[in-house]
């Protein structure tokens, strides 16, 4: 059973991508375009965002931080000024990664404000809309490193886990509206954010993969979407363990 109504037909459906000028989100942009969508694509690289409009007719280019609360406001009024949002993404993200025995504040800081709250910005500008028509789907963007604690992830994994506790709040407050909600958490994708790993990456995928994999989700009514499942799957099950089994699983698998 569809916990969303699915979403098979994109044409005439509008959809506003924010982070989408790499990784998973330019990557959806450019998916989403293909099967006739009208995509609008924000992020702070204004030439990124350029470019992909140049290369995309129709397509429509909106710069934003998204740490900037009253930028969010004006370029949500500016992305429905021709018409009602059909899906709003959130795949906004900062990471890098940080142990608590060498803790840098600011950094830790910017995860938190771009990861969480930027996406509570842009939810105040896009959800009365939504509610004011009783239609429309909210998509987060999370990642496996919100399902528990992991080393490495001090500044990653917290602002992931708030987006998974908030898509399923938003879920429960807005499915009897009519509004869709979901949460997409990969396992590691082969973006600019990813390069600066320096440890293996079991799994990894595509941005290509990952978008054929979220609009996949979509179409299904998922709200959960995750992917790849070889290797989301088993974080699932580790996510069951208890504490003194997962510590030692987490701890012989990492080395760390």
């Amino acid at each position: 059973m569809s916990l969303n109504p699915p979403i098979r037909d994109w044409h005439g459906r509008r959809v506003w991508l924010v982070g989408a000028s790499t990784g998973i989100g330019r990557a959806l942009a450019e998916r989403l375009h293909a099967l006739g969508a009208t995509v609008i694509v924000s992020a702070r690289k204004a030439d990124a965002l350029q470019d992909f409009v140049a290369q995309h007719p129709d397509s429509m280019a909106l710069p934003l931080d998204v740490t900037d609360a009253k930028a969010v406001q004006a370029a949500a009024q500016s992305a429905q000024a021709s018409g009602p949002l059909d899906l709003v993404c959130y795949c906004a993200g900062h990471y890098h990664a940080m142990r608590a025995t060498a803790i840098n504040l600011d950094d830790l800081l910017r995860h938190h404000e771009v990861n969480t709250v930027g996406a509570l910005h842009v939810l105040a500008a896009i959800t009365p809309g939504m509610l004011a028509r009783g239609q429309g789907h909210i998509s987060l963007v999370s990642s496996v490193a919100g399902f528990r604690g992991l080393p490495q992830s001090l500044a990653y994994g917290p602002t992931k886990a708030a987006l998974i506790n908030l898509a399923e709040t938003l879920y429960l407050d807005l499915q009897p509206l009519g509004l869709g909600v979901s949460v997409i958490n990969p396992g590691f994708v082969e973006t600019p954010l990813t390069a600066q790993n320096d440890f293996h990456m079991p799994a990894l995928i595509s941005p290509e993969q990952a978008a054929q994999a979220i609009v996949q989700g979509w179409s299904r009514g998922e709200f959960d979407i995750h992917f790849p499942k070889r290797f989301t799957c088993v974080m699932k099950l580790l996510r069951l363990l208890p504490y003194r089994l997962y510590f030692a699983a987490v701890r012989r698998i990492t080395g760390l």
